[in-house]
């Protein structure tokens, strides 16, 4: 089985397995044209901000910081966080972007987060909330 979460580049090829697939790049790709990416959405909104991405600049010495930075800023945007979630929901998703470096790149980024998301979801819950959690762990 491939995994649920793929990464692929904007020049590289569609293929069925990908599932939906989401560009997560501000900037429209160059040299890219609309109809070669057959995309379910564009979600601009889940970018990083212009200046926290000039200020990474792909430099993986700022790699971690910018993880952080990055993670604060798709707080600022539960709607869109929460409909890219939905569609990992629904079956295979993948993220595509246009930064040549595969490793230090906003779609592994929020990869990651969806990922503990999902996984968050998985946690069986029985009506109880995190805090309920955190009080039947932490006290005896």
């Amino acid at each position: 089985m491939t995994d649920p979460i793929q990464l692929k580049r904007v020049y590289d090829p569609v293929e069925d397995e990908d599932g939906a697939r989401i560009l997560v790049d501000g900037v429209w790709p160059r040299g890219v044209r609309k109809a070669d990416l057959r995309l379910d959405w564009w979600a601009r909104e889940l970018a990083p901000s212009t200046e926290l991405r000039k200020w990474f600049g792909h430099d993986p010495d700022r790699w971690a910081e910018f993880r952080r930075g990055y993670r604060d800023e798709l707080t600022q945007v539960p709607e869109a966080l929460s409909k890219l979630l939905d569609y990992c929901r629904q079956g295979p998703v993948t993220l595509i972007f246009a930064a040549r470096d595969r490793e230090h790149n906003q779609a592994v980024a929020l990869r990651e987060v969806l990922l503990a998301e999902r996984e968050e979801d998985e946690t069986p819950s029985e009506n109880a909330s995190p805090v309920c959690y955190n009080q039947s762990g932490s006290q005896k």
